[in-house]
C-alpha cells in the first residue's frame, strides 16, 4: 500500500487509515488508488471479518484535493474528460464498502466532506467522535453528488432533508449527525480510537455470514417490494441457517454459555 493509505489486521480486524493529515486526508490520484486496493484486499482476505476505516490527525476525510484537480482542468480536452476520477476511483471506492461481505466500522475523527461523507456513509456503522463533522461540499465546487451520496443521504435523512443538505452545503456537527441519523454513535475524541477498536473487535469476532446477510438484505429491501425482500430475506436466512455460526450460537444459547463465531 502507498503510505497515503496504512493497511494492518489484527485479529481478524483490518484497520485502514487515510493517512495525510496535512492535507486532511485529501484525496489525490495515489491515495484514491491506494484506499480501493487496500478495501479490496481487506474483502478478498479470509483472515479478515471486520474493516475499520478512519483517517488520521484532525480530518476523517475533507475529499478530492482540489489542488491536485486544478491541474487536471487546465490539462483537459474534449477528449479527456475531467471527472473520469468518479468512474475509476470514487464509484469502485464506494462499491468495495458497500458490497464488502464483512462488516466496515467508520470511525469518523473529524470533518467528513464530499466524497470522505459518501464513503462514511457508505458503510454500515458510524462511530464519530464529538468534534467531527459532515459537508457535502459539492455545489461549492459546481458540482453534483458523487460516491453514492445521492443514493444514501436520501435514505438516512430523508429526501427533503439530502435535497437541503446538497442544495445548501453546510457543516452538520456531530450532535446534529446523531439526531439525523448519520452518526450512530457520538463519543469523546479522546475515546474514539478505542471505542473503535473495541467495536471492530466485535464485529470481527461475530457472526460473518450472518453480517453479509444483513447487508445484503438492507440492500435489497431499499429497491425491491415488501413482497420480494419477504422472499430474499427467506433465501438468505436458509444460508445462514446451514451455517456452523448459527448452529453453535444455537447450542450455546441452550447451554447459557456465550457464542464462539467462526465466520462459516
Amino acid at each position: 500500500m502507498a503510505d497515503t493509505v496504512l493497511y494492518h489486521v489484527t485479529e481478524s480486524l483490518a484497520t485502514i487509515t487515510l493517512n495525510r493529515p496535512e492535507a486532511m486526508n485529501a484525496l489525490d490520484v495515489r491515495t484514491k488508488e491506494a484506499l480501493r486496493d487496500a478495501l479490496r484486499t481487506a474483502a478478498a482476505e479470509s483472515a479478515v471479518r471486520a474493516v475499520l476505516l478512519t483517517g488520521s490527525g484532525r480530518a476523517f476525510c475533507v475529499g478530492q484535493d482540489l489542488k491536485e484537480h486544478i491541474g487536471t482542468l487546465r490539462n483537459t480536452t474534449p477528449d479527456t474528460p475531467s471527472m473520469n476520477t468518479v468512474v475509476e476511483h470514487y464509484n469502485p471506492i464506494t462499491e468495495a464498502i458497500t458490497d464488502m461481505r464483512k462488516p466496515v466500522l467508520a470511525a469518523v475523527n473529524g470533518a467528513a466532506a464530499g466524497a470522505g461523507f459518501g464513503f462514511a456513509l457508505a458503510a454500515d456503522y458510524r462511530l464519530v467522535a464529538e468534534s467531527a463533522s459532515f459537508h457535502t461540499s459539492f455545489a461549492q465546487v459546481g458540482l453534483g453528488a458523487d460516491s453514492g451520496l445521492s443514493w444514501t443521504l436520501p435514505r438516512v435523512v430523508g429526501p427533503g432533508t439530502a435535497a437541503d443538505l446538497l442544495l445548501f452545503p453546510r457543516s452538520v456537527d456531530a450532535a446534529e449527525a446523531l439526531r439525523l441519523g448519520i452518526a450512530q454513535r457520538v463519543v469523546p475524541d479522546d475515546e474514539l480510537p478505542s471505542v473503535a477498536q473495541e467495536l471492530g473487535r466485535r464485529l470481527a469476532e461475530g457472526p460473518t455470514l450472518a453480517y453479509a446477510a444483513i447487508k445484503d438484505a438492507l440492500a435489497y429491501g431499499a429497491t425491491h417490494t415488501l413482497a420480494e425482500s419477504l422472499a430474499h430475506e427467506a433465501e438468505l436466512q436458509q444460508r445462514a441457517g446451514a451455517s456452523a455460526d448459527h448452529r453453535a450460537a444455537v447450542t450455546a444459547f441452550v447451554a447459557k454459555e456465550r457464542p464462539r463465531f467462526t465466520g462459516s
